[in-house]
């Protein structure tokens, strides 16, 4: 199963720069490999647990837990899920070089394209695909994800029959 077939239901093809490089095929495959995809899904997943993204509509109502009665006894204004999704991005922050991270937050937390990154930083073309595929194999890594399955170099071989047992006729 391609990777592109895998994710096209999920969110983080709503992102325009994975979305491209997931649909670009070269001599080699697909520029973003499986694991990429996913270490991509689940930073995605966490900004938006975070909500460390920015809101683009106006909120009517009053905010929840603005005054002294909506809060909680703790005194947290946000909730334990985004805390703790803040903490992992932290932790992944600490892995990662500071230019891979900077890549992953303007792709994923603010959904900015590949040649607008470029062009903020001066940097040239086509750079920014290569910073990102790196972020997001560090990204694997932190994470435990690789791009092949590993296991016991040899396992046993099982079956119904002793080994030096024979089959017989029935009959």
């Amino acid at each position: 199963m391609m990777p592109a077939e895998r994710v096209r239901g999920e969110g983080v093809l709503a992102l325009p720069a994975i979305a491209a490089l997931v649909r670009r095929q070269g001599r080699a495959g697909p520029y973003l490999e499986a694991h990429h995809i996913v270490a991509a899904e689940r930073i995605a997943r966490l900004y938006e647990r975070s909500r460390l993204t920015p809101r683009v509509t106006m909120r009517y109502e009053p905010v929840p837990g603005g005054g002294r009665q909506g809060r909680r006894e703790g005194g947290s204004d946000i909730p334990e899920m985004a805390a703790e999704a803040r903490k992992a991005l932290a932790r992944l922050h600490g892995h990662l070089p500071p230019d891979c991270m900077d890549v992953i937050v303007d792709v994923v937390g603010y959904e900015k394209g590949l040649g607008e990154i470029e062009a903020a930083r001066g940097w040239p073309r086509r750079s920014a695909k290569m910073v990102l595929r790196i972020a997001l194999d560090q990204a694997a890594i932190a994470f435990g994800l690789s791009g092949a399955a590993t296991g016991a170099a040899s396992g046993s071989v099982r079956g119904w029959v002793a080994p030096d047992g024979r089959p017989t006729l029935v009959g």
